[in-house]
């Protein structure tokens, strides 16, 4: 019952905490940064849109949330135009999709296809179902390619990680890797079960990121600051050790009061932040693996 209980309130702060996330982001400003080669970051708002810049026009990764659309037509008129020939959503989740409605009047939405298909068929955490104008036009399986602004953009999808439709996008040339929600820097990941997320598949994937890549790309999380491949690693360990831990623990068949009651070690108090505490953290391993108990 306590568990029940846990998990319904979970779920309701997490609604909450998006509608407030967006009462936030309306009054945030979005900034421009030049990263690299192509590669422009616009942050602020709590979200890292990515954004190519070149003779080809404007190439977007995510369009943040609905209420700061202005902020970031503003931000992109900048760099050169606010009406980008393209837009690739790493998600479904509203933060990353939010300006999708705005800008899909004259943008082309590219996503994997379960991003296309939750979007339109079913409540984003207290928001309703995505209009078709807001949809995905072009989607993928595994993955595509642009030739844009002279370099090729890798878009690869990472199954079960984050979402079932994450897809992370490295600019070649400029050696930058957008992450999005793969990666949350120096934080504990929001991993959505309910929209087809694992945890074990999560760290399974950022190792396998890690392998792809040069030891000098320039990475870029979905949220959080520009950072390297040993930051990435540091990640991985912390989520190797901590799933470790917790698993060990629910082998030996103890709850999830238990675990929450025991937390984790002192040296991964630094990751928990206001959305995936240490307490929330421990509630998403332990739901990912509860199944395997036993087995």
């Amino acid at each position: 019952m306590i568990i029940k209980l846990l998990l319904a309130i979970l779920s309701l702060l997490t609604s909450n905490l998006m509608i407030a996330s967006k009462g936030i982001a309306q009054n945030s400003t979005i900034k421009t940064k030049h990263v690299a080669g192509s590669y422009h970051l616009l942050y602020g708002g709590g979200v890292n849109v990515g954004v190519s810049v070149g003779e080809d026009g404007i190439l977007i990764i995510d369009d943040h949330y609905a209420t700061l659309t202005d902020e970031v037509r503003s931000a992109l008129k900048k760099l050169g135009s606010d009406k980008p020939e393209f837009i690739i959503n790493t998600h479904l989740h509203g933060d990353h999709t939010g300006g999708n409605e705005s800008f899909g009047k004259e943008s082309h939405i590219i996503a994997h296809k379960n991003v296309r298909k939750r979007l339109a068929s079913q409540p984003r955490a207290a928001l309703p179902p995505m209009s078709e104008v807001g949809l995905p036009v072009i989607t993928f399986d595994e993955g595509l390619s642009f030739h844009f602004n002279g370099e090729e953009l890798k878009v690869i999808h990472f199954s079960e990680g984050h979402t079932d439709g994450d897809a992370i996008v490295y600019f070649t040339k400029s050696n930058v890797l957008h992450l999005s929600d793969q990666y949350f820097e120096g934080r504990f990941p929001y991993v959505d079960l309910d929209n087809g997320g694992d945890v074990a598949n999560y760290a399974k994937n950022v190792e396998k990121i890690m392998n792809m890549m040069p030891d000098d790309v320039i990475i870029i999380p979905g949220h959080g600051n520009v950072s390297n491949l040993a930051e990435l690693k540091e990640f991985h360990d912390m989520l190797i050790e901590t799933i470790t831990i917790i698993w060990k623990q629910m082998s030996r068949h103890k709850s999830l009061d238990d675990l929450i009651e025991k937390g984790l070690p002192k040296k991964y108090k630094k990751w928990g932040w206001n959305f995936i505490t240490e307490e929330r953290w421990i509630t998403t391993v332990y739901e990912s693996y509860k199944d395997l108990v036993g087995k």
